[in-house]
């Protein structure tokens, strides 16, 4: 998941960078979407993972 934050991160920075701001907005926000998502999943498996050692 990680992975496609950067990856939509890399097309926003390109498409910004050709004047396609629609565009460069769009994917921009969609890795901040991702980005945030990664890291609660990411934190809730470090919480609820501790738990269950055998």
């Amino acid at each position: 998941m990680l992975y496609y934050a950067v990856i939509f991160l890399v097309i926003a920075l390109i498409a910004g960078f050709f004047g396609f701001f629609g565009v460069a907005g769009l994917a921009a926000l969609i890795a901040k979407i991702l980005f945030v998502l990664f890291l609660v999943l990411f934190i809730a498996s470090l919480i609820f993972g501790r738990g269950r050692r055998v």
